[in-house]
């Protein structure tokens, strides 16, 4: 499985913004997409995900009920939609997929797209 995430962009806070991971190849029930971030300077860290075939889904803390995680069975696509940005929003947003469990740690995650920067400033 082949990732790749686009939808990243320049906004101002309070904005909204939607993320979009295409996967090329086949996901399974059993997988979970997972959405993670990485600020200048900081780790990168969890964020959320979902469970491929009953989308059983999990936030982060600092984005839960602003971030909602989604999928497209049909076009391989996991979705991000972010609301109510806030500058500390700002990071390199990385998508990725794991074979087996839900889980927020990255080292449980087998496959990464490569990252697109959201930045939030006024």
């Amino acid at each position: 499985v082949q990732l790749q995430a686009y939808g990243g962009g320049l906004v101002r806070p309070g904005d909204s913004l939607r993320l979009s991971c295409v996967a090329s190849g086949r996901i399974y029930s059993s997988h979970v997409m997972g959405w993670f971030r990485q600020a200048p300077g900081k780790e990168r860290e969890f964020v959320a995900a979902i469970r491929w075939g009953v989308g059983t889904t999990y936030y982060a803390d600092s984005v839960k009920g602003r971030f909602t995680i989604s999928r497209s069975g049909a076009k391989t696509t996991a979705y991000l939609e972010m609301n109510s940005l806030k500058p500390e929003d700002t990071a390199v947003y990385y998508c990725a997929v794991a074979y087996r469990g839900l889980s927020t740690a990255e080292n449980e995650y087998n496959r990464w797209g490569q990252g697109t920067l959201v930045t939030v400033s006024s």
